[in-house]
């Protein structure tokens, strides 16, 4: 069997919700508010890819990413570039990216400190169906009333700038050294698939595709894990039946099949499509 179902482990956050999202039982009456959703797979080995679900009902904070050096530096296996998919934002709702205008690191480090880095981040508006990628040392901040998936290089890396306030721990020597503190400019967008698919991202560290509903194939290298992460319907992906809201790796030679009104992600590792 090449399909798995994954388990999920859920995250409490100060910034989470009481109410998710159709495919995720609420937390209970009085209990924590609930950010995020982690799908985790059973391998032996690190998977190279994350993906999560999120849930937000106040800012997070501004954080930054190192990319693969910087973080192979510090101990980790990896750094973090990370795609989101809105599926669903309240009117108004925002995400930071990149700074409004070139900034030195040390002004950079100065507007950390006193607070005013998140009037200098570009809040750009988002809606549902929109994709974002962001690669590793852009400074960023999820805003309030959304809810989307993540797709991430795997590795619980995250430097925090600015927290509005908070007591929470800041790491302003290393995130400042990683931050890219300009505007936002977004990767190309990729060639269309010669298919029903939509190419999302190639690259640089993950492809991410969009399926509707129908049959199809996956065939992907030895060695490399896919990730089908269901976000409408449902469907059989080699025996394994699954339906929104949860995530499946696959591997090899795998049939798919999504029932009609299905909507589904598949991501994996590379900068390639397969």
């Amino acid at each position: 069997m090449t399909a798995t179902l994954l388990a999920t482990k859920r995250v409490e956050k100060p910034w989470g919700r009481s109410h998710l999202w159709p495919g995720f039982p609420d937390p209970a009456p009085g209990g924590a508010p609930v950010g995020e959703v982690w799908f985790q797979t059973p391998h032996a080995a690190e998977p190279e890819l994350l993906i999560k679900y999120l849930f937000t009902s106040e800012k997070l904070s501004v954080q930054v990413h190192p990319d693969d050096a910087a973080a192979r530096a510090a101990g980790y296996r990896r750094g973090k570039d990370e795609a989101w998919v809105i599926l669903a934002a309240e009117p108004h709702a925002t995400i930071a990216l990149g700074t409004k205008a070139p900034m030195t690191k040390d002004a950079l480090r100065a507007a950390a400190r006193d607070g005013s880095i998140e009037h200098l981040l570009d809040w750009k508006p988002v809606k549902a169906g929109d994709f974002i990628y962001s690669p590793a040392g852009v400074i960023h901040a999820i805003g309030p009333g959304l809810t989307l998936v993540e797709v991430q290089q795997n590795v619980d890396l995250t430097y925090r700038l600015y927290d509005y306030g908070s007591d929470r721990e800041l790491h302003l020597d290393v995130g400042v050294a990683v931050s890219d503190p300009v505007p936002f400019v977004a990767l190309p967008t990729p060639a269309p698939a010669n298919d029903d698919r939509t190419i999302l991202a190639e690259g640089p560290k993950f492809v991410l595709e969009r399926w509707p509903a129908g049959h199809r194939v996956v065939e992907l290298p030895a060695g490399m894990i896919g990730w089908l992460i269901p976000l409408a319907g449902a469907g059989v992906a080699d025996g394994v039946a699954w339906r929104a809201g949860e995530c499946l790796t696959v591997e090899g030679r795998c049939e798919v099949t999504a029932d009609a009104g299905s909507d589904l992600l598949f991501a994996y590792p590379g900068d390639r499509r397969v």
